[in-house]
């Protein structure tokens, strides 16, 4: 529920642009804490089935909607994971448009252990993560941990820093980097990325037209060409908010 609220005011929160995940403890993520899943979760035995079921669907969505709100917000997210990500930190981390990790970094969907599909609503590998059939299988069945290294050689992040402070410090560098662009041509971008993402090219293209006949006015496009001409970098433009 805190995700979600938390994301809601971001995505509607004109002074934000960008936006860094991290963990504070020892570990990005330990993993759902299966007594409190349970009861969220349980129904009444006496209850009809039809409508526990009815009732469990209501919850699963809510469950969902966690980790869908990083996707559905139009300002970049950037995760960056030190130690472990467990479980459903994956799906977590797997909604967010950048993913970078520290060398102490694991990752790890502990499906299997469980004896259970995986935490409600969630699988093992969500559509932000590269689509590598065999990788994915492999993880979901047997729970093995994934590294650093093989991580950013599969695809899962995008760069590995030596440690947590460096990470942070590369993750809130390019946090600020996404800020000082233009927020018309940022949000704009994320939005038809993730569109265009599971959808046939030519409904993509179509989509990113109809887009443009609108954000292509923009003021923030001759505020950029002026400031090309004058040898100037975006953070030097100053950009309106959105």
């Amino acid at each position: 529920r805190e995700l979600v609220e938390c994301f809601q005011d971001i995505s509607r929160d004109p002074s934000c642009r960008a936006v860094v995940v991290s963990g504070a403890g020892s570990a990005f993520t330990a993993g759902i804490d299966l007594s409190d899943l349970g009861s969220a979760f349980a129904g009444s035995p006496d209850e009809d089935v039809a409508r526990r079921a009815w009732s469990l669907r209501q919850r699963i969505l809510e469950f969902q909607e966690s980790f869908s709100v990083m996707e559905k917000c139009p300002k970049p997210v950037i995760a960056a994971v030190h130690g472990p990500c467990i479980g459903a930190g994956v799906d977590l981390i797997s909604a967010c448009d950048i993913r970078f990790c520290s060398q102490d970094a694991s990752f790890q969907v502990k499906v299997g252990r469980e004896g259970s599909p995986g935490p409600p609503g969630c699988t093992p590998v969500s559509p932000g993560v590269p689509g590598v059939p065999s990788l994915v299988n492999e993880l979901a069945f047997t729970a093995r941990v994934v590294r650093a290294p093989e991580a950013l050689s599969c695809g899962l992040v995008s760069r590995v820093l030596p440690d947590k402070a460096t990470l942070l410090e590369v993750a809130l560098g390019v946090a600020a980097a996404i800020a000082a662009r233009s927020p018309v041509a940022v949000q704009g971008t994320k939005v038809n990325l993730v569109y265009s993402r599971d959808r046939p090219v030519a409904e993509g293209l179509l989509h990113v037209a109809t887009w443009n006949m609108a954000m292509l006015q923009t003021e923030d496009i001759p505020k950029s060409v002026q400031a090309a001409l004058d040898k100037k970098g975006p953070e030097d433009v100053p950009f309106a908010k959105l």
